[in-house]
């Protein structure tokens, strides 16, 4: 890849002093053609998808069918049918925990290290309709322990109905053996629903040879617009799935005590779309289609080694999960004792202009059952960071480090 060509294509990479924004795990810089296609859209074509026929309704229409194919193709989904617009992978996660029949005792397993849209749900469900949620134990570098996965599976038996997990924890930018996880699922009788949220924008993701059922994911963090996300479900469970969002278009007909439901995946659209989001999707997915996947997971790896290498062997801290850079992809987590992790990562901004996350990142649970209230400090490439960018994390996080430990 050609990454001083791609940082061209980002109008905040463009200016005399850009930053080093090394924040991606949350949300991720926009390039020039999402941007003109949300303003396009506003400044041309301002209608209503879907619904009305004038030209700017119809104009609409096409888009945001373009883009749902486009993402069918980019997730290898079977049919465009199966891709609904959402706003984000929370939006997708509750429509698939809320949209499913449960009953007493059913048994839900996520890891012990889910972001707080993949366990909120679940404990929500349990307090609320009694199924039973289990957390998977991770080993202690934070891998993922398929022999405690396997007996899990085993424990719960035929009341097994869902394992849900992410891909790739945004804590520690650890990979976990999905397609291995789906099959000893699937073994025992039970759905696979997949965070995607932090391995769509970094990796090639084919739903079919994952051998999934669910997968939420987040536009904001492919480059796409703010307020999109997707579900992909396989089309006959979407097709018995309630959904969380009734109204508008979710149904195809009604009187005042009936009503027909639509199909997927108008069932789960309902009220006026982020129409400029669906179609800005459709130019998030032209965009990242130029660039082989694998190469720009290759490329964060290769900067969060230089970050790693840099930080490593500072007194005090301590990096979150494996210490090989290779199993946390373009995440570096740092936890720094009772070094203020706020004030370190304004002092990055202020001083060097390098911008990360500091906090528990939406995996409080995680922070609570480890005893570090401190949270921790993230840096998350992607594939628009400069090796110069990751070095200068490490001196400037470095300098800061030795300077509050002085105080």
């Amino acid at each position: 890849m050609d990454i001083n060509k791609i940082r061209m294509e980002f109008p905040t990479l463009r200016s005399d002093s850009p930053p080093a924004y090394l924040d991606n795990a949350c949300v991720t810089l926009k390039p020039d053609c999402v941007i003109q296609s949300i303003t396009d859209y506003y400044t041309k074509t301002p209608g209503c998808g879907g619904r009305s026929v004038h030209r700017y309704g119809t104009k609409v229409s096409r888009a945001t069918n373009e883009a749902r194919m486009k993402l069918q193709r980019f997730l290898n989904a079977e049919s465009a049918n199966e891709v609904v617009f959402t706003r984000n992978a929370t939006h997708s996660l509750n429509q698939v925990a809320h949209g499913m029949k449960w009953a007493p005792g059913d048994v839900v397993l996520t890891t012990d290290r889910e972001h707080n849209s993949n366990l909120v749900p679940w404990i929500q469900l349990e307090k609320e309709q009694g199924i039973d949620h289990r957390t998977v134990a991770s080993n202690q570098d934070n891998t993922f322990n398929l022999e405690a996965f396997e007996k899990a599976c085993a424990e719960a038996g035929n009341r097994l109905k869902m394992v849900s997990m992410s891909q790739v924890g945004n804590l520690d930018g650890v990979q976990i053996p999905i397609k291995e996880i789906a099959r000893i699922a699937h073994d025992h009788g039970a759905l696979v629903c997949v965070d995607g949220a932090q391995s769509t924008p970094h990796m090639r993701v084919d739903v079919q040879d994952l051998g999934i059922d669910f997968m939420g994911f987040s536009i904001h963090k492919m480059c796409g617009p703010s307020g999109m996300g997707g579900l992909w479900g396989r089309y006959d469970l979407l097709d018995n799935l309630r959904t969380i969002q009734s109204g508008g278009q979710t149904v195809s007909n009604s009187t005042y005590d009936s009503i027909d439901w639509a199909k997927p995946p108008a069932r789960f659209e309902g009220g006026l779309g982020n129409f400029s989001g669906m179609m800005a999707t459709g130019a998030t997915i032209d965009f990242l289609s130029k660039y082989d996947m694998n190469e720009v997971h290759a490329h964060e790896i290769k900067l969060n080694r230089i970050m790693t290498n840099g930080i490593k062997d500072l007194p005090g801290i301590e990096i979150i999960g494996p210490q090989d850079p290779k199993l946390r992809g373009g995440i570096c987590s740092i936890l720094m004792g009772n070094l203020p992790a706020h004030d370190i990562a304004i002092l990055l901004d202020e001083a060097a202009g390098v911008m990360v996350r500091s906090g528990q990142h939406c995996v409080h649970s995680w922070f609570n059952a480890k005893g570090h209230s401190n949270g921790s400090l993230r840096a998350s490439a992607y594939m628009y960071n400069t090796e110069d960018e990751a070095r200068l994390f490490a001196e400037t996080f470095s300098e800061a480090v030795h300077a509050f430990s002085a105080q």
